[in-house]
This record gives structure tokens, C-alpha cells and sequence, in this order.
């Protein structure tokens, strides 16, 4: 996934004021205790920060 389609997503299901927000703020164990920029910094794959963020704030499963 590349991530203009990551940040697409984020703003379409958190709304683009508060995508941003939750990506820099809402720490995850399931990144390893790591915000969403965080784990993207670390060299974590796009698609698998967004099955994260899909599992733990329960996105509807159209939206994957």
C-alpha cells in the first residue's frame, strides 16, 4: 500500500482534521507500543499499520 492510499484512508475514516491527530497521539502495543507516524518512521509497511489501526479501532471491514 502506498502511503498517499494510507493517509486517504486515515482521513476518510478519522476525518482529515483528525487523522493526522490520532496518527501522532494514540499509542498502539499492537506497533509495538508506537504511535502510527512512529511505526511508519520505523520502516513499517503502510498496509500492515492500517490492518493495525483497522483492528484496534474497529474500522468496518469495506473500508480495508
Amino acid at each position: 500500500m502506498r502511503l498517499t492510499v494510507f493517509w486517504q484512508r486515515m482521513a476518510e475514516h478519522f476525518g482529515p482534521a483528525y487523522a493526522d491527530t490520532f496518527a501522532r497521539d494514540h499509542v498502539m502495543a499492537e506497533l509495538g507500543g508506537r504511535t502510527v507516524h512512529e511505526a511508519l518512521d520505523a520502516g513499517w509497511d503502510a498496509k500492515e499499520v492500517w490492518r493495525v489501526v483497522c483492528g484496534v479501532m474497529s474500522v468496518p471491514r469495506e473500508k480495508h
